[in-house]
């Protein structure tokens, strides 16, 4: 593997500093490197500054570490050499005289001041802004979590989006929760900084005295100077990387630089400047210098009538340019084409209802569409599209409508501070309310008030909120067209995602027995009638093993029914207790297989419409039997006749379950409670 030039110089970076806490380092060294030590800090300092966001200087944490344990082993270094020879070099000379004022208690004094400057107010905010920030980022994940599933559910940004706006939330969360710890570096650098410089007093003091033979005086004059130009070298450079950290996790915007932030803010207001600039200008007929106060107090008055102007102007300007945007846009020939996109599921709802989807007002609705396409999900192995939600002044303040592909096919309407209560058929006393019907299933139901819910729960009443309400009515809704839903896209999808873990299987499968458009129509086949088709691979072996025979996908649906027998057992017939049903007269089974007709297109039936209304009457006449035991309608055929039956019911009687003999499982028990007949 190739060593990157990066690597190699960051690898000597760290590596110095190791080599510096053990090597004496000559004094023309140490001031090249006491330089260069001073630049990295600066260049720190700006770069937060200038940052856009946080999350480009993300490996901060990690930079603070690595200047701060090189910054340590100068410190090292230098205290050798002013222990050692008492010549440290030209740049802590300099500092120690110049910067120091070349006076003992002037350079103390100024050391001191920066050392409680970084200590106590720049370090010490920093810790507390750090601790605040990754505590309130953590506690925020999960809050962006959802808020990210709902603009995804809604349409209002791409799993592309969506994904990365994720792996920005966990950066963010892995930035400020290291930020939290790597203060820390900054603060203990600081002490250790105050430490060292006591030490190097204390030592340098007798060193001079003991093996120089100098008095106390000169001792303290000479060493003293050197260590406060040692300390200030340090401390400076650490002085500008706490300040760093200060501005990196206060750093409040997130798209715009920081210094255009700051001074748009600070200087935003033109009245706030007319006030202080009048202020000044009161405050000059004081004895305080008339001219300066007179001076700043113009400024102040200039500058906000220059920003008020430019507002002015500037305001004039976007309103234009707004209209002029709005106006090319509406004469762009691509949105005539955008017009002609159509969602596949649509919530519109009125005024009265935004409160369940505002989730600035405590609306939880986006929360539970996304949990309803985790549910369709689980319950029947297919994606759910992406819901659009959108408020409609149209419709009247509580009413709802849902749309599939463009095409209302359903509506309610809800009271939004009221419950709805309804009666499982056990409830004898009634309560009052506001009589209505449940949009899901249309069963009678009650409108109550909030404090009616209590007394209605314990009556024995099934209580739902407005929330629940529609969710409930938009997950039927789905359910009950989730086969149209179904796309080719969709299937492409589901393939490449079994070929992952199963590329035998299809690669034999697709394109060399079925295309993606016969496989669809068996799926939607078997979603048509609420069969799951999570298990895809028992599906696809099914496929592979009969496609080759036929390409009727009627048939394949028909053949993987078979092989998904026990998933279907399971979701129409307990295995602890006798299923009642209802089964189909033999003769009549002969009728239909007789009026078969196979074409190129498919086969269909054809019996005369007389016949198949006594049928169907037959059929409704026997499943009231089991409705009034409170049973689901179910039908038992032979395999070869259950699909026509279906397709000849399925327009007449909603929801009927057709099953095959072939479709149950073994220890299923069942009792027919009637047979199908047409005399």
């Amino acid at each position: 593997m190739a060593i990157k030039k990066t690597d190699v110089g960051v690898g000597i970076y760290i590596l110095a500093a190791v080599v510096f806490l053990i090597i004496p380092l000559p004094n023309k060294i140490l001031d090249v490197m006491l330089a260069f030590n001073i630049g990295m800090a600066l260049i720190i300092l700006f770069d937060a500054l200038f940052v856009k966001e946080v999350l480009d200087m993300a490996a901060f944490p990690t930079i603070l570490l690595f200047t701060t344990i090189f910054r340590i082993s100068l410190n090292v270094s230098s205290t050798k050499l002013i222990l050692g020879t008492g010549d440290p070099g030209n740049v802590v000379e300099t500092f120690g005289s110049f910067v120091g004022g070349n006076d003992l208690i002037i350079g103390a004094i100024v050391f001191l001041i920066l050392i409680l400057v970084q200590f106590m107010v720049i370090n010490k905010g920093s810790e507390r802004v750090a601790e605040v920030t990754a505590r309130f980022t953590l506690d925020a994940m999960p809050g962006k979590q959802m808020a990210i599933d709902a603009d995804l559910n809604t349409g209002a940004i791409t799993d592309e989006e969506a994904k990365k706006r994720r792996e920005k939330i966990q950066l963010e969360s892995n930035f400020f929760g290291s930020m939290d710890g790597a203060v820390k570096y900054v603060k203990g650098d600081a002490l250790a900084g105050l430490i060292i410089t006591v030490i190097n007093i204390v030592g340098g003091i007798t060193m001079g005295v003991l093996r120089q033979g100098l008095d106390i005086a000169d001792a303290l004059q000479k060493y003293t100077i050197l260590t406060i130009g040692d300390g200030l070298v340090s401390q400076i450079p650490s002085l500008c990387i706490s300040l760093a950290t200060g501005i990196l996790v206060t750093k409040a915007s997130k798209e715009a630089d920081f210094s255009d932030i700051l001074v748009r803010q600070l200087f935003g207001i033109p009245k706030v400047l007319y006030v202080v600039g009048a202020t000044m200008i009161i405050l000059s007929l004081t004895p305080l210098t008339t001219w300066l106060f007179i001076l700043y107090g113009i400024m102040f008055i200039v500058v906000g009538y220059t920003i008020d102007k430019k507002t002015a102007i500037s305001g004039n300007e976007e309103e234009v340019d707004t209209d002029e945007t709005q106006a090319e846009e509406i004469r762009r020939p691509e949105n005539v084409a955008s017009l002609l996109q159509v969602d596949p599921i649509e919530l519109e709802f009125g005024y009265g209802i935004i409160p369940l989807a505002d989730v600035n007002q405590g609306g939880d609705l986006l929360d539970r569409v996304v949990m309803i396409r985790r549910q369709i999900a689980l319950e029947l192995g297919t994606v759910v599209p992406i819901i659009r939600l959108r408020d409609n002044i149209q419709l009247n303040p509580n009413q709802y409508i849902i749309k599939i592909k463009g095409i209302q096919v359903s509506e309610g309407e809800i009271l939004f501070d009221h419950y709805m209560a309804m009666n499982p058929g056990f409830v004898e006393e009634e309560i009052t309310g506001i009589p209505t019907f449940e949009p899901s299933f249309h069963l009678p139901a009650i409108w109550i008030t909030e404090g009616q819910r209590e007394r209605a729960e314990s009556l024995g009443y099934t209580v739902v909120d407005p929330p629940s309400i529609i969710a409930t009515h938009l997950t039927e809704i789905i359910r009950d067209h989730i086969a149209e839903l179904l796309t080719r896209q969709d299937v492409q999808s589901l393939v490449d995602n079994i070929k992952e873990s199963n590329p035998a299987l299809v690669d034999e499968l697709v394109p060399k027995l079925l295309g993606i458009g016969e496989i669809q129509k068996v799926l939607q086949n078997l979603l048509s009638e609420g069969i799951s088709i999570r298990d895809l691979l028992t599906i696809f072996e099914t496929l592979a093993d009969h496609a080759a025979v036929t390409r009727d996908t009627d048939v394949l649906t028909e053949y993987v029914r078979q092989s998904l027998k026990r998933a279907i057992s399971n979701k129409y017939f307990s295995p602890n207790e006798m299923t009642s049903v209802v089964t189909l007269d033999p003769k009549i089974e002969q009728e239909i297989m007789a009026s078969v007709k196979q074409t190129e297109q498919g086969a269909y039936l054809t019996l005369e419409p007389e016949k198949i209304k006594s049928i169907v009457a037959a059929v409704r006449t026997e499943i009231e039997k089991l409705e009034n035991l409170g049973k689901n309608a179910i039908v038992i055929t032979s395999p070869i006749v259950r699909m026509y039956f279906k397709k000849m019911t399925e327009d007449y009687i909603k929801n009927l379950i057709v099953v095959s003999y072939n479709e149950i499982d073994s220890n299923i028990e069942l009792q027919s409670v009637g047979m199908v007949t047409v005399s």
